[in-house]
């Protein structure tokens, strides 16, 4: 009797987490000076100028963090992430062109892509923020974060599992600032 209610409670134990997962209060990404935007972000907009234009909300700040939306966000990470063939850009900044939607891509196209996805639900712009980190290696890598009431959390091409901006194991260097025209942010601190 000792071992099935046991077993019962260590896998209610490993299911908290993610029942949790959307309620859970996690750390915010703070913020810093504000910095032009990657050239390529620019050239971006040039070409797809509606997923670039401020869009009008009668609200700020983070969007509440409902079941729905943790749905819409591990749909969503897991769709693009297997929708995309990977494909490195060996050409440098002249072969970067992010692109929504293609067979074969990059990182940028994940990330852009999955923005366009969430746009495309009636998520506000204001949330889904373009994300330049660094990997281990040095190189840089292009991901999503989402601003909920719940905390920041991050959609990545390199896993399958939607998690908090302060559990990637990434160098954050700059975020799209939130209704600040185009511009984005340097990151203020590494955890807040």
């Amino acid at each position: 009797m000792l071992i099935v209610i046991g077993g019962v409670q260590w896998a209610r134990a490993a299911l908290l987490p993610m029942a949790r997962g959307p309620q859970a209060n996690l750390a915010r990404i703070e913020l810093g000076r504000p910095v032009l935007p990657p050239l390529t972000y620019t050239m971006f907009c040039l070409r797809y100028e509606a997923e670039c234009r401020p869009r009008g909300s009668f609200r700020g700040g983070p969007i509440r963090l409902t079941e729905k939306r943790w749905t819409d966000l591990r749909e969503i990470n897991r769709t693009v992430n297997l929708a995309i063939e990977p494909a490195r850009n060996e050409h440098g900044l002249e072969g970067e062109a992010w692109t929504i939607n293609p067979a074969r891509g990059d990182c940028n196209d994940y990330a852009v892509s999955k923005r366009h996805e969430l746009l495309r639900r009636g998520w506000p712009s204001r949330v889904l923020l373009l994300s330049e980190v660094a990997i281990g290696s040095g190189e840089h890598h292009l991901v999503l974060l989402v601003r909920t009431s719940s905390g920041d959390f991050v959609l990545d091409n390199l896993t399958p599992q939607v998690k908090p901006w302060s559990r990637t194991p990434y160098r954050w260097l700059r975020v799209q600032s939130p209704g600040r025209g185009g511009l984005w942010a340097t990151v203020g601190r590494e955890g807040v």
